[in-house]
């Protein structure tokens, strides 16, 4: 990966386009929101992987995250939360719970910030009927 510095940040580029990066969101991606999109991004797509090869029925999946930064460290994240809906059929909560536990261990970015930033995982099911 190579990146430049430009007056207002860096770019680089990736097989799937150009990436703005600054400090202020009005001239690209925030490093912390890069940080915070790749351990949800991560977390979702290994947890999608464990659902689909159990074939479990889910008609969408959302992951909203909540971040604690520390001011007085250099906004260093501390704690990210990620609070899993899930819209299904036929949805076992206790076996969605055991699911996002293991994806939270094969999930390469979560586990690269093990024993620096706290991930938190909560899990909402929302059954629907056919």
């Amino acid at each position: 990966m190579d990146f430049y510095l430009k007056e207002n940040g860096v770019r680089t580029s990736f097989e799937y386009g150009q990436m703005n990066i600054s400090g202020d969101e009005t001239f690209g991606f925030r490093p912390y929101q890069l940080m915070v999109a790749s351990i949800a991004g991560c977390s979702i797509g290994v947890f999608r992987k464990i659902l689909d090869k159990q074939r479990t029925d889910y008609e969408d999946i959302k992951v909203t995250a909540e971040v604690e930064r520390n001011p007085d460290e250099a906004n260093r994240i501390e704690k990210i939360h990620l609070h899993y809906v899930i819209k299904g059929y036929h949805l076992n909560q206790d076996k969605l719970l055991k699911n996002l536990d293991i994806s939270q261990k094969n999930c390469s970015m979560v586990q690269s910030v093990k024993n620096s930033i706290e991930v938190e995982e909560t899990l909402e099911c929302i059954q629907l009927s056919k």
